[in-house]
């Protein structure tokens, strides 16, 4: 394996780990904005009442992108996994 196979499988893999993690991150984020505007327009500080509405958006995220997130991580393993003898030879 050449220095070169190595950092483009490494740069594959962050590709792949930040469009993954993409979709629930922006969720839980686009999610807090709501709240802390909400909390700041009705004057509320409850710390805890932000938990219930992010984890049900996770929730409902893992359950929408689910079926495409799993389908990225398993095309890019059966690609890297399908590629080792050619790294071996390289």
């Amino acid at each position: 394996m050449t220095p070169e196979n190595a950092m483009t499988i490494g740069r594959q893999a962050l590709e792949i780990t930040f469009m993954v993690s993409a979709p629930l991150l922006l969720a839980a984020l686009i999610t807090g904005l709501i709240v802390s505007i909400f909390q700041a327009a009705t004057q509320i500080n409850e710390m805890t009442l932000s938990f219930i509405p992010k984890l049900l958006v996770m929730f409902t995220m893992m359950v929408v992108a689910g079926p495409w997130m799993l389908t990225v991580m398993m095309d890019y393993m059966h690609q890297l996994f399908s590629s080792i003898p050619w790294l071996a030879l390289g």
